[in-house]
């Protein structure tokens, strides 16, 4: 449902918007954001060290032709952590239409600024964030918006696995031992993440797909063991399907021979 509110400024009919999602938006003219997508749809990992860049595609409509974008912004949408280690570096604008033109902002994250942005702990920036966005018409109609889209920041992680004794008589027991460990936004390391169900998968030599064998909880440090019997060669890994602050992560698998 929409709530349409119109303000009259300078004798120029200004149009605020108020969504039930609780976006808001305001502006002059008809133009308007039509469809926004995030890092192509997919969720955007930070570890410790490594800069980000990720694109966010704007497509924009007026019937005078778009001009561009003159501010993007994002944020956590409920953090008060907020996310304003987030920075908007780059944008163009593709034209698709005589009315219609995709613009794409490039925003950066730098892993070594996120610590100074928080008073209690920087991971509280994990989870849903928005994007926030100024556009211009050619005949100068602007729309501002903050929110056009809604995406997920997370954490990255890592996963090890280990199968010992290799190789392993058939119908002996494997021991298959592995850590998972994610991204720390205040001291910029990896801990193990304790407490998490992870997935022990196996794929028989010749196939071309795993399948999970059982779910183990992380201990502590993150630390992962478990044993099974072994009947046939082939390959193991751990799966962790991730959390909504936490990246999801498929070790390298360990191939296992029998003797």
């Amino acid at each position: 449902m929409r709530h349409r509110t119109w303000a009259v400024a300078g004798g120029t009919a200004a149009l605020v918007l108020l969504t039930a999602t609780g976006a808001h938006a305001e502006g002059e003219g008809d133009i308007r954001v039509t469809k926004t997508v995030v890092n192509g749809g997919k969720n955007v990992i930070v570890g410790t060290k490594k800069v980000v860049d990720y694109p966010v595609a704007i497509t924009i409509k007026d019937d005078s032709g778009v001009k561009g974008l003159t501010d993007v912004s994002t944020i956590n949408t409920s953090s008060a952590e907020g996310g304003g280690f987030a920075e908007w570096v780059d944008s163009s604008c593709v034209k698709k239409s005589a009315t219609t033109s995709v613009c794409t902002a490039i925003i950066r994250i730098t892993p070594a600024w996120i610590p100074g942005y928080s008073d209690t702990d920087s991971n509280k920036a994990a989870g849903q964030w928005q994007i926030n966005a100024t556009v211009k018409a050619n005949d100068g109609d602007y729309w501002i918006s903050d929110r056009i889209a809604l995406y997920k920041v997370k954490r990255a992680s890592r996963l090890t696995t280990d199968a010992t004794p290799e190789p392993v008589a058939k119908g002996a027991k494997l021991t298959i031992n592995g850590k998972l460990s994610r991204a720390n936004w205040e001291d910029l390391k990896y801990h193990g993440f304790t407490g998490q169900d992870v997935k022990l998968q196996f794929r028989p030599a010749g196939a071309a797909h795993y399948s999970t064998v059982k779910t183990v909880k992380t201990g502590d440090a993150g630390k992962l063991s478990t044993k099974v019997t072994v009947t046939k060669a082939g390959s193991w890994r751990w799966y962790f399907p991730g959390t909504t602050t936490t990246a999801r992560i498929v070790s390298t698998g360990d191939a296992v021979t029998l003797k």
